[in-house]
C-alpha cells in the first residue's frame, strides 16, 4: 500500500484516479484550492491546497509520510485569479520541491501532449516549465502526456458528444486535424502502475490512443459509438471558425478560443508503444470508448446537449414575436379592441396590452441567458395556462380555428415542462 496525494483531486482526471487507487488499497489524500470543495470518495483524507498562493513549507510538512505524490491539476483557460503561471507553473513547482524536501519517493505529473520544445501555446509552455522544473529534481519522477481525454463525465467528451451527434456534422476547415484521443480509463490504469512500479521510473509517456486520426475520422467513429448512423458533413469555413474562437474569448465557460484553436491546427499525436508497453496491451480504440449499456443514455444525452438549447431558443422567439406583434406590428387598436370583448374597460385596455407585451419581451430575453432559474419555467407555464383559460371563458370560438392557435398553447406547456426538468437536471 502507497500513501499517495493528489492535487487537483476534485478534477476530471483525479476523481477518477482518487477512486481507482483506494479501490486498490492505497491511502489517498485529495487536495484541492481553497475556492473548491474535494468530496472524492475515494478519498481518506482531504486538505486545502491553494496553487494560487503557494506555501511551500507548510505543504512540505503535509508530504512528510507521503510516498507518492500527484499533480492533476489544471485549466484549459484562464479565469480571472486562474492562470496559466499560478497553476501550471508556480504551484506545481511548489508542491514539487515541498515534495522533495519532506523526502517523498516519486511525483507524478499529468501535463498534456505537445508540451515539448516546439510548443507555442501558452497552454503547453506553462505544462512544459514544470515538466522540466520536475525533470531536474534529485527523486523519482514521471511525466505523462496525455492527449485528448475523453471519458463520462469530461467537459470534452460532452463537446465530441455534442459535435458527433448533430444532425449535419460539422468539422472546422477539411477536418484533417490529427487527434488521438485517450480513453480515461486507460491513463488512470497508466497513473496507477506508475504508482506501484517498484523500479525507479524517471520518463515522460505519451497517454495516447491506439493510432492516430482526423478530427473528422474522430467524430464519424464516436458518432457510430454513440449508436447514430451515417450522416452529411459541413466543412466550416476556417474564417467563420476563427470569428467563433475570437467571440469565445469573451464568453466564459466556451472550450474555442484562439489558443485552443492553435492547438488542434498543430495536431496532437505520438507513438503509441510506449503507452502499450505500461499497460500490457493497445489502448481503448474510438469504437470502444462508449459500451453497449451505456449507449443508450450516452445517445440522449449527446442529443439534448444540442436539443434544449434550441428548445429554449424556440421559447424565446416565441415571447419575443409575441411582444412586438403587440407593440405595433399587429394594429394596435384592432389589440385594445379585442381586450374590450374580455371586458377589460376602455381606461385599462392600453395598460394590459403594453404590459403583457412588456412580460412577453422580458420572458424571452430571460429565457436566453445562460443562467436561468427554475422561476423562470413556472412563470412560463402559468401565463400559458392563464391565456388558455381567458380564452377559453371568454373567446371559446377560437379553439375552432383552422390553424389552431389555441390548441398549439398544449404542446408549448409540454415543452415547458420539459425545459424545467431539463434546467432541473443541469
Amino acid at each position: 500500500m502507497a500513501r499517495v496525494f493528489i492535487a487537483g483531486a476534485s478534477g476530471f482526471i483525479g476523481r477518477h484516479l482518487a477512486v481507482a487507487l483506494a479501490a486498490r488499497g492505497h491511502e489517498v489524500t485529495g487536495a484541492g484550492r481553497a475556492a473548491v470543495a474535494v468530496t472524492t470518495t475515494g478519498c481518506a483524507r482531504q486538505v486545502l491546497l491553494d496553487y494560487q498562493s503557494p506555501a511551500r513549507d507548510a505543504w512540505a510538512r503535509e508530504l512528510t509520510r507521503v510516498d507518492v505524490v500527484i499533480n492533476a491539476v489544471g485549466i484549459l483557460r484562464e479565469s480571472g485569479g486562474q492562470t496559466f503561471d499560478a497553476l501550471h507553473v508556480r504551484g506545481p513547482q511548489a508542491l514539487f520541491a515541498a515534495a522533495a524536501t519532506a523526502g517523498v519517493r516519486r511525483i507524478i505529473q499529468v501535463s498534456a501532449l505537445g508540451a515539448d520544445a516546439d510548443a507555442v501555446a501558452v497552454y503547453h509552455r506553462s505544462k512544459r516549465q514544470a515538466d522540466e522544473f520536475l525533470a531536474a529534481l534529485p527523486l523519482d519522477w514521471a511525466i505523462v502526456q496525455p492527449s485528448l481525454v475523453y471519458g463520462p463525465g469530461g467537459s470534452s467528451a460532452t463537446m465530441f458528444d455534442t459535435l458527433a451527434s448533430l444532425p449535419l456534422m460539422a468539422v472546422p476547415g477539411d477536418g484533417q486535424q490529427r487527434v488521438q484521443p485517450v480513453y480515461i480509463d486507460d491513463l488512470i490504469e497508466l497513473l496507477t502502475r506508475l504508482v506501484e512500479s517498484p523500479v525507479e521510473v524517471r520518463c515522460r509517456i505519451a497517454a495516447v490512443g491506439p493510432r492516430p486520426l482526423t478530427l473528422r475520422e474522430f467524430l464519424q467513429e464516436l458518432r457510430a459509438a454513440l449508436g447514430f448512423g451515417p450522416t452529411l458533413t459541413w466543412r466550416v469555413p476556417r474564417v467563420l471558425i476563427r470569428i467563433g474562437a475570437w467571440l469565445g474569448e469573451r464568453v466564459p465557460g466556451v472550450m474555442l478560443d484562439r489558443e485552443t484553436l492553435g492547438m488542434l491546427e498543430r495536431g496532437n499525436t505520438a507513438p503509441a508503444a510506449p503507452f502499450e508497453q505500461w499497460l500490457g496491451r493497445a489502448p481503448r480504440p474510438v469504437s470502444a470508448f462508449i459500451t453497449p449499456d451505456e449507449r443508450s443514455a450516452r445517445h440522449q444525452s449527446a442529443t439534448l446537449q444540442w436539443l434544449a438549447p434550441l428548445l429554449r431558443v424556440g421559447v424565446a422567439a416565441m415571447w419575443l414575436i409575441a411582444a412586438i406583434t403587440s407593440l405595433g406590428l399587429y394594429p394596435v387598436d384592432a389589440s385594445l379592441e379585442l381586450l374590450r370583448t374580455l371586458g377589460a374597460p376602455a381606461t385599462l385596455a392600453p395598460v394590459l396590452l403594453f404590459g403583457a407585451a412588456f412580460l412577453d419581451f422580458a420572458l424571452g430575453v430571460l429565457t436566453l441567458l445562460p443562467r436561468r432559474h427554475r422561476l423562470l419555467w413556472d412563470v412560463q407555464i402559468l401565463l400559458v395556462l392563464t391565456y388558455t383559460l381567458i380564452i377559453s371563458v371568454w373567446l371559446p370560438h377560437l379553439w375552432l380555428e383552422p390553424f389552431g392557435p389555441v390548441a398549439k398553447n398544449l404542446p408549448i406547456l409540454a415543452l415547458l415542462l420539459l425545459l424545467r426538468q431539463l434546467e432541473d437536471r443541469r
